[in-house]
């Protein structure tokens, strides 16, 4: 019936899936590899005329993700878990890294279809994927397949196993818990809903990023600050502390001993749409760095402690500084 090869096709979109469901990429990829094991063990009993390999796939990778929840506490960001922090007080100490919603490379979720990615990266924000786990596992697969994936309500029923009117009374639950869409910006990161425009898969803004990540370099903290929007958020997983606002960063990063002076920065691609670097301290793998923009100013930085996000995102794990030649 099934070759591997036509399964593994269906790998990438299988993974953003589940890692909508699941709020980390090293999950969802085990859910993946654990869903085509399963589709290939019973691939004797698949019947097409009942389902394409698709809709069957994703009802596999739908469950498995369920049985992956059971029992397990939400992912979040900093956000969603403190109030913000003020300037000058400590950190705290760090949670597990099973409490955090984790940035993905872009690629590892999305298709190569330029017009289909432009409108998946709305439905693997940072935002859009935290706010979907604070909803319970059913109702958030109801809403992934129903507005995400775009299942009839007797399709997601017959998955799920219960009635079309209890599909569609999980979907308007879950629509009603989840935020209102953010403010519609090309290429900000900013969206957190499905399908609500923000973003809209455009362009990074190179040279806003260009000009933060030079400042950052140099530790100009005044460039850095006025490359700001005045409500910009700065988090750091896998502390619970956060700033909000311009002039409480500006204070923090005067009032700190630098601990990141020195600092070189590696760009790493998209992360659910928005700019990732990795940071480099003494040549050695410091942070991945997630930079979310809007209207030409920077939105939201989360600098994502520890190397373990540096080889999905293909960063390597030392970087030497050039040494100039030319005097």
């Amino acid at each position: 019936m099934t070759e591997i090869a036509e399964l593994e096709r269906h790998r990438t979109e299988l993974t953003g899936h589940c890692y909508r469901m699941l709020g980390c990429g090293f999950e969802a990829e085990d859910a993946v590899q654990e869903t085509l094991a399963k589709a290939w063990t019973a691939r004797e009993r698949y019947d097409p005329g009942r389902a394409p390999l698709r809709a069957w796939l994703f009802g596999i990778a739908t469950n498995v993700c369920l049985d992956m929840l059971r029992g397990a506490r939400r992912r979040a960001r900093a956000i969603d878990l403190a109030p913000h922090a003020a300037p000058g007080t400590g950190i705290g100490e760090p949670l597990p890294a099973h409490r955090w919603v984790q940035p993905v490379p872009d690629g590892l979720v999305l298709g190569a279809d330029p017009a289909e990615v432009a409108v998946a990266r709305e439905t693997v924000r940072l935002a859009f994927v935290a706010a979907l786990q604070r909803l319970p596992p059913r109702q958030r697969a109801v809403l992934i397949l129903r507005d995400v994936l775009r299942w009839s309500a007797a399709e997601v029923a017959d998955l799920l196993g219960g009635s079309v009117a209890a599909v569609n009374s999980a979907l308007q639950r879950a629509r009603a818990a989840l935020p209102a869409p953010a403010e519609p910006d090309a290429g900000s990161g900013a969206g957190s809903g499905a399908g609500s425009g923000a973003g809209s898969g455009g362009a990074l803004d190179e040279r806003l990023l260009a000009r933060y990540v030079a400042a950052f370099e140099r530790y100009d903290v005044e460039t850095l600050v006025s490359l700001l929007h005045e409500d910009a958020t700065m988090a750091m997983p896998p502390f619970t502390w956060w700033l909000r606002g311009r002039a409480d960063i500006h204070a923090t990063l005067l009032g700190s001993d630098a601990p990141c002076q020195g600092s070189r920065m590696v760009p790493a691609g998209r992360a659910n749409g928005a700019a990732a670097f990795g940071q480099y301290l003494d040549g050695q793998p410091f942070a991945l760095v997630v930079i979310e923009t809007r209207r030409g100013l920077v939105s939201a930085v989360t600098t994502h402690l520890g190397d373990r996000l540096f080889p999905m995102f293909g960063l390597p794990m030392s970087f030497a500084v050039p040494i100039r030649t030319d005097g």
